[in-house]
């Protein structure tokens, strides 16, 4: 009887002993409270009541996301959404558990994660007043990369491998963010205002150099008509003074045949459409007469110098 009760007493110990660590995972296994071992993933066996698991760490890779508030160099207050990526240093100690990731992590922060938090928020509370508003938003991949190699140095001596962190956010406040966003909306119509000026400014100068252009034009062609009735007239009039009719006469039969053709285009285009005429077609002569007569006493006052 004394054997079978030693047997069940051993197998239940074997039972409570054994321990299954899963994968990813490690086991710090300590010996009447020191530190005896570290298992890895599989099956294992502790003596009951003299070992006993004192933590089961995982070795995945955690993330770890805070906000926290900085001040900038030109005196903006902005929170920051910060996420960091960390596990637990995979170093095996070179064969001597004491000095591996997994003791130091254990054994050496009380709040490991909360003290990680800790040297993040100095650090980037430390650099952001470095830089101004806008340089924060342009470098906030550097200000990070910056950030977490100084950090990752530190909790490499805890145990910890900072993995990377990251700045997923950046917030202001709301008259900060109403400000910039006046300021922008100021710019864009500025240069909006600067366009529609330089577009009015090349549709004036192309119209007045167009203007120009026709006006030269306007200015050929009438030169070109002048010469053109000149030479019309000289010609003319040698073709009178060759049938034998004098200057004089030649002179009068020009006058009358403008005056003919103005009487001709009023009736066309005159804006009046009643022509008063003499009611006998005889005394048109008279008209052409006192046509003459005005033309005589014009030359005579020019002669005579008044």
């Amino acid at each position: 009887m004394g054997l079978i009760v030693l047997l069940i007493i051993i197998i239940i110990l074997v039972i409570i002993g054994i321990y299954i660590v899963p994968q990813q995972q490690a086991v710090v296994i300590e010996r009447l409270g020191k530190f005896n071992r570290i298992t890895g993933p599989g099956i294992h066996l502790l003596i009951p009541f003299i070992e006993r698991k004192a933590a089961q760490l995982s070795m995945k890779t955690n993330k770890l996301s805070f906000n926290l508030d900085a001040k900038t160099s030109d005196n903006v207050t902005i929170v920051l959404d910060v996420s960091a990526q960390y596990h637990v240093d995979y170093d095996n100690g070179n064969g001597m558990p004491a000095n591996s990731g997994v003791y130091r992590a254990y054994y050496t922060l009380a709040d490991p994660i909360s003290q990680m938090q800790d040297y993040l928020s100095d650090a980037l509370r430390s650099s952001i007043p470095n830089y101004v508003l806008d340089d924060v938003f342009s470098k906030k991949d550097d200000i990070a990369r910056d950030v977490n190699a100084n950090v990752a140095e530190t909790m490499h001596g805890f145990g910890w491998a900072l993995v990377s962190t990251l700045i997923t956010g950046i917030s202001l406040p709301a008259s900060v963010e109403k400000s910039m966003n006046d300021i922008n909306a100021a710019q864009r119509q500025r240069e909006a205002a600067q366009a529609l000026a330089d577009a009015d400014k090349i549709k004036r100068v192309t119209s007045a150099q167009a203007e120009a252009e026709a006006m030269e034009k306007t200015g050929r062609g009438i030169a070109a008509q002048r010469i053109a009735i000149a030479q019309g007239i000289k010609d003319s009039l040698e073709t009178i003074k060759e049938s034998g009719v004098s200057e004089a006469e030649a002179n009068e039969l020009f006058l009358f045949t403008q005056w003919a053709e103005m009487m001709s285009d009023f009736a066309k285009e005159g804006k009046s459409s009643t022509v008063v005429l003499p009611s006998d077609f005889s005394q048109t002569r008279s008209m052409f007469d006192q046509m003459l007569a005005v033309e005589a006493h014009v030359d005579d006052e020019k002669k005579s110098g008044n």
